[in-house]
């Protein structure tokens, strides 16, 4: 138990919302890498048009599982099958709590026989790293934790490099650099390719429909690497992606990154919150938007409402079970995109540059993020709450303001809505936020991932007028 845990911190401050939705962290960093090698819009149109190099070396926490119960430890706590699972593939990780209620997510690898790697955020990391403390397993946990968000000029070490190459000419590159032609494995799958001499691991990946690989090897070997991909990308127009532009991605693909963690309220989860510490993500992130209520539970969400349903699987036993199964699936919120309206969007940017009219909450390009979980309210026109604006940024390859919500599952694609941008009696205490009106955004509810094809294929309105 902490001498300083979250309980602690909880039980001090007596408003866990409050505490939340003005911590002084700031927004959510993308350490170390650099914000643009070319510039954001480039960077995003390559994705979808020719090929990027994503360093992914430096946001994420490692956290190597090994020991005979490794397995074990993962099926219990996780709502996906453990069934078909083999060593050479990767699956996305969902662990909820005993009220079913998300924690995180990230990418479990399945390297050897009892030795697997979570590839992720946080908060499902610490979940993981408390069971294997407290739960009895014969399992050894090595963490290796991401970034500072700040180095500060100090040098920084990881244990892995990690990387994607992805985009419609991906695969010519990935070939070029191993030398000849390579399988492409099933999605999720492992192997291994050559680069500069060297034998890297793979796992296969892509976007956009196009076939790509996440690759990654000791840190040491980092620079050597990425010097021969982006050689033998340069025929092929891949470049690489910063930081600035890397997060923007899954506006496009359709992930929703950073729920609140649902860990601060509940009997059989006390001594998780005692576990945790006082400077633990859980203690110090932040949540940031429009809806605001004094019950920290109205912020969790399950696995349907964030497109997790199809992991769902009562194969097996696990955290959440119960709770789960007493859900009706077609009743819960349903994960889409809304596409914000370009005259409302006209509006929010030119208030900078209106002295005498109304400022409204500054919406950065690519990502307009401003805390670690963020809470914008959907409503109908009549002011209504369908539910939560969960991400939200510009798409250059769509010139198209976007965000990623759940919402009431009888709203139809094509509709209509509104989002309110900006946070109330003018903005919280974050220091990413500046005193603003909040303002009413139309949008219209859209498909996930987001499809130019679909989109205009709605029926006449704002989108179809030109």
């Amino acid at each position: 138990m902490s001498v300083n845990s979250l309980e602690d911190v909880i039980a001090r401050t007596g408003d866990v919302v409050g505490m939340l939705r003005n911590s002084q962290l700031g927004a959510y960093v993308y350490p170390v890498v650099a914000p643009e090698f070319s510039n954001w819009r480039s960077e995003q149109w390559a994705w979808q048009h020719s090929a990027v190099l994503f360093d992914q070396s430096h946001h994420m926490v490692n956290l190597y599982i090994r020991g005979k119960d490794a397995l074990k430890l993962l099926s219990d706590t996780m709502v996906n099958s453990p069934k078909g699972w083999a060593v050479g593939k990767a699956k996305q990780y969902v662990p909820t709590t005993p009220y079913g209620h998300v924690i995180g997510d990230g990418i479990i690898f399945w390297e050897e026989e009892e030795s697997f790697t979570y590839v992720g955020r946080a908060p499902a990391s610490n979940w993981l790293r408390f069971h294997a403390a407290t739960g009895g397993y014969d399992v050894e946990i090595e963490l290796d934790d991401r970034s500072p968000m700040r180095p500060m000029g100090k040098p920084v070490v990881r244990k892995e490099w990690r990387f994607q190459i992805q985009g419609p000419n991906a695969w010519a590159v990935i070939e070029k650099l191993h030398g000849g032609p390579l399988e492409q494995l099933r999605f999720f799958n492992m192997s291994t390719m050559n680069i500069a001499g060297r034998q890297v691991r793979t796992l296969r990946h892509g976007m956009s429909g196009a076939p790509g690989l996440e690759i990654w090897g000791p840190y040491e070997e980092q620079e050597e690497i990425r010097a021969a991909i982006l050689e033998a990308g340069r025929e092929f127009g891949l470049i690489p992606c910063g930081s600035r532009a890397y997060p923007s991605n899954t506006l496009e693909s359709g992930w929703i990154p950073s729920p609140l963690p649902a860990i601060y309220t509940g009997d059989k989860l006390k001594a998780y919150r005692e576990w945790l510490g006082g400077d633990s993500y859980e203690a110090t992130g932040s949540i940031g938007g429009s809806f605001v209520s004094d019950n920290i539970e109205d912020y969790y969400l399950n696995p349907w409402e964030l497109g997790y349903g199809p992991f769902v699987k009562f194969d097996h036993d696990f955290h959440g079970r119960k709770a789960l199964e007493q859900l009706d699936p077609a009743a819960q919120r349903t994960k889409v995109t809304l596409a914000w309206h370009p005259e409302d969007m006209a509006k929010i940017m030119a208030s900078l540059f209106d002295p005498d009219g109304e400022n409204y909450k500054f919406f950065d390009v690519p990502l307009a993020n401003y805390a670690s979980s963020n809470y914008d309210r959907v409503t109908d026109a009549d002011g209504k709450t369908l539910g939560f604006s969960m991400f939200t940024g510009y798409s250059f390859n769509e010139k198209q303001a976007l965000s990623l919500a759940t919402i009431d599952p009888s709203v139809p694609v094509g509709s209509e809505i509104r989002v309110v941008w900006g946070e109330e009696n003018g903005g919280t205490g974050k220091t990413t936020v500046e005193p603003h009106k909040q303002l009413s955004v139309r949008a219209i509810v859209s498909p996930v991932p987001y499809s130019r094809v679909a989109r205009e294929s709605y029926h006449e309105g704002w989108r179809t007028h030109g």
